[in-house]
Order: structure tokens, then sequence, then C-alpha cells
């Protein structure tokens, strides 16, 4: 395990802060009157449920599926836009995303937990240019599943038409994060997952920590609120929106794992 941050793309020094360039979240409106966010929960759920999303991620979703859990997801998908079409109501990691990133167009993403990069070249497909911090253990037979590396999923994003920079950072997000925002207090993102450390206090830590650092109008991500090994993952969810008076928040538990996300208001 390495605690230093590791890339053969860009370090921090070369991925611009949201703070020091105009928010893309941001509207040309006074913010004042309705806040900064061009996008609210509900519509973002819409979209991301939308056919024409489906259509978009059915196009390159098969890429991605080069393990049994993913191979499964993506039959599960192709099956329901078969059976249901435009009627098919349902949100997970993949469709939220996607319309997040084509919402919001991040400059910054921030990634905990990654895996074999799923998440992150689904941010790709819909914004090739966002610049990525990416956090991970690479815990071997993680879940029961290959764990690869930052190697593959540096290939795996180029594969997918990145043009913006990665950097890997390798360890506990525990340690990691409070020392990159420590090192770049002035850091703010687009567009968050936190998707790593599913115990109870360390899925809280990880939400604690990155809210303050994402920006108005932002989106943040949260994975399996309703995966039925942690059965916590949803009231941990629901007491972060409650702590934080600026998210305005949305959650799906009717099928699959679940996912809740939410928009910065200000």
């Amino acid at each position: 395990m390495m605690d230093q941050a590791q890339s053969t793309k860009p370090r921090f020094a070369s991925v611009k802060p949201l703070a020091q360039a105009p928010a893309v979240c941001a509207t040309p409106l006074d913010a004042r009157h309705y806040g900064a966010a061009r996008i609210n929960v509900t519509t973002l759920a819409r979209v991301a449920t939308a056919a024409a999303t489906w259509a978009k991620i059915l196009e390159f979703h098969g890429d991605l599926a080069s393990d049994d859990y993913v191979r499964y997801v993506d039959a599960f998908y192709r099956d329901n836009v078969r059976r249901f079409g435009k009627e098919w109501h349902y949100l997970d990691i993949v469709n939220v995303l996607f319309a997040a990133a084509k919402a919001v167009e991040p400059r910054l993403y921030l990634e905990v937990g990654v895996r074999r990069g799923r998440s992150a070249c689904t941010v790709v497909r819909a914004c090739p240019s966002v610049d990525i911090i990416a956090i991970d253990m690479w815990t071997p037979n993680y879940a029961g599943m290959d764990n690869p590396g930052p190697a593959f999923v540096e290939d795996e994003l180029a594969c997918h038409g990145h043009t913006g920079g990665v950097v890997f950072m390798n360890g506990n997000s525990h340690l990691l994060l409070p020392r990159l925002f420590a090192a770049k207090p002035e850091l703010r993102f687009d567009l968050i997952t936190v998707d790593g450390d599913h115990s109870e206090a360390g899925a809280y830590r990880d939400l604690a920590d990155v809210v303050p650092h994402l920006a108005p109008g932002g989106v943040l991500v949260f994975d399996d609120i309703c995966h039925p090994s942690h059965p916590y993952l949803l009231e941990v969810w629901r007491r972060v929106v409650m702590e934080n008076k600026c998210l305005s928040a949305y959650e799906y538990t009717e099928q699959g794992y679940g996912v809740g996300f939410a928009v910065r208001k200000a």
C-alpha cells in the first residue's frame, strides 16, 4: 500500500482548482436568488432514466463488462430496455454519473473507490476533458473480483477517449483525503463519487471529508445505499444530508443496490 500520489499524467499542480476559474456549474444569472445549481436532483433523475440516456450508455457499457458482476449488470440493462423501453425507471451509479457529467460538464472529478474504472470511464464518456483524482487501496481480489490497479484503469480511460489529466492516490482514503485537502484547501470538485470504504464509520468519514469540497452546483454520488451486505449505508447517507443543509438529495432503493445523489445548492 502506498500513501503518496502517483501518476504518469499531471500531478496536483496541473489540475486547475475550481477556485481559480469560473465554476462550470454556476449560471450566468444572479445566484443570490435561486443559487448556483443549473440542475436539481429531480431533473437529474429524469435525465438519468431517459431512453436517450440509456441508448448512449448501452453504446459503450458492454466494453466495460470485464468481470462477472458488470457482465450481469450489462445484461440486466439490456433486458429491461428491451422489455420496457422508455417506461423503464431505474437508477444506479452508471446512469446517474453519466447524466450528471453531461449536465455539469465537470472540470474536476474526485472518485473514492475506483477498482476497474467503470465509474470513471462512464464520466469520461460524458465529459472526455475532465481532470480526475482517483483514490483506491487496490485491494487484491476485492469483493471476490480482480482489482488490477492504476495502470489498467488508465488504459481503460484512454480507450474511452479521456483527454484530461488523472492523478492516482494509492492508499487509505481516510489518510489521503485530509492530506489532499490540507495541501490544496481551495480544491472544489464539480462531481464526486464516494464508493470506497463500506463500513459505517468509514463511509460516513469519506462523505464528511468531501462535502466541503463539492463546488456550488456540483453533484455528489454515493453508491450501494441498499446493498444487503451494508444495510446501514442508507442511514449514513441520510445523516450526511441532514447535517449539510447545502445539499438537495435524492435516493433510489427500489431495485439493485441503490444509489444516493445530491446537488450542492450554494
